[in-house]
């Protein structure tokens, strides 16, 4: 029986073996970057856009923000395997792609359809970032560290959703409303160019990182 003690031991310490905390920030934070860059567009939207139609004296702020839901939730519906079929980080860019779009016709509209478009373009790129840089970000760990991994990727979008009202209120009183939604696409730009640099580098060494890339 001591014979078979040795490598039962040995395999219970494989799998209960995790990484610290330290080493899990470590892996997962770029992508909780990228998440909370984007989030900068649904922030702006959901705090802004009713003082934004105001500035400008149109009606229609309550019916965009509706808009923004529907595609928000109307683009998950539409494609729930498509970060299984393209891999998290594209699915991620083609989304920035679209959010950037729409931010930047919100901020230069000249008219309300124009900004009902941009909204709507939005919601529909904002809908899968949050799962697709978190199906990759989850997969830079071990599996007995993904919950945690989960938890910290979440709590960049909270603090992302935390600061992005002030500081936009802050450049809105200096420079407008519609600048805050340019400078919203601005941030989602660097999203775009940091989650490039993960999908050609990726943080972990781990084959789930890259394959789900």
């Amino acid at each position: 029986s001591q014979r078979f003690a040795g490598p039962r031991r040995s395999g219970q310490a494989m799998i209960g073996s995790r990484l610290p905390c330290r080493a899990v920030l470590g892996r997962v934070w770029l992508y909780g970057m990228a998440l909370a860059l984007a989030s900068a567009g649904f922030g702006v939207i959901a705090t802004f856009i009713t003082l934004f139609y105001d500035a400008k004296g149109w009606d229609g702020a309550a019916f965009a923000l509706t808009l923004f839901s529907v595609a928000f939730v109307g683009t998950r519906l539409l494609f729930p395997n498509g970060i299984n079929r393209l891999g998290g980080l594209n699915v991620a860019m083609i989304c920035f792609g679209v959010e950037i779009i729409g931010l930047l016709l919100v901020g230069t509209a000249a008219m309300p359809w124009m900004a009902k478009i941009g909204v709507l373009l939005t919601g529909m790129g904002f809908s899968l970032v949050f799962p697709a840089l978190g199906v990759v970000a989850v997969k830079a760990v071990p599996p007995q560290n993904q919950g945690a991994a989960l938890a910290t990727y979440t709590v960049f979008m909270d603090m992302s959703l935390g600061v992005t009202g002030p500081l936009a209120g802050l450049v809105m009183t200096w420079a407008g409303v519609p600048v805050i939604y340019l400078a919203a696409a601005g941030l989602v730009a660097m999203a775009l160019l940091l989650t490039w640099r993960l999908k050609k580098r990726p943080p972990s060494a781990l084959p789930e990182a890259a394959s789900s890339s």
